[in-house]
């Protein structure tokens, strides 16, 4: 393992090689699919930074495609926590709660300048619509988008879905921003963005 890496993310080494096999192998993808992008890294990159083999490796997944899939299954978790958060925190205040779920965005953007969006990454690398990968994107934002029109409905706006969509509009505007470096004060932007929507889709 690079030493750069260790330097990185101190103790990795020693904590990944407690992991079984299994979530070696997807630590070990998190690690390279974020870094060097999908396309960019090899079935045996992967099992070598994991520190097991090719055969392992297909034994738990079946296929580099599956285990893409399952990466990024894992990502999207992180969004349906961040959602689960608001939503536990503000159980009775949905405009709260779409605030907080900008407020997850803006602090997810410094990490998104460095390595990108996993999500829209992924996309631009598998242009098949069959791709499980592309699949398990696709289900992701629909059921993020649903969530956002439950929350607006639940806040009384007057169009809860046109209010979702332009939300949401904001939301991935602002992650390829700040992967391209366009503009600048994005978290602030951002906020004010969903802050107007709010106002003028209010009852």
């Amino acid at each position: 393992m690079p030493e750069a890496t260790n330097e990185a993310r101190p103790g990795r080494a020693n904590r990944v090689a407690k992991l079984p096999p299994r979530e070696r192998i997807l630590d070990a993808a998190e690690e390279l699919f974020h870094a060097e992008g999908i396309r960019g890294v090899g079935v045996q990159a992967v099992a070598d930074r994991a520190g097991t083999t090719k055969a392992a490796l297909y034994r738990h997944f079946g296929t580099k495609d599956a285990l893409v899939a399952q990466w990024l299954l894992i990502v999207a978790a992180d969004y349906v926590a961040a959602f689960d958060r608001v939503e536990a925190r503000w159980p009775d205040e949905p405009l709260a709660q779409v605030r907080g779920i900008a407020a997850f965005v803006v602090d997810t953007l410094p990490s998104l300048s460095h390595r990108g969006c996993p999500f829209i990454n992924s996309l631009a690398e598998l242009p098949d619509r069959d791709h499980p990968a592309r699949r398990v994107v696709e289900e992701h934002k629909a059921r993020q988008l649903r969530r956002l029109t439950a929350m607006c409905a639940a806040a009384g706006l007057t169009d809860p879905e046109g209010a979702a969509a332009e939300i949401t509009f904001a939301l991935e505007g602002a992650q390829v921003s700040a992967q391209n470096g366009s503009v600048d004060r994005i978290g602030e932007r951002l906020v004010a963005c969903v802050d107007a929507v709010l106002a003028r889709h209010a009852a």
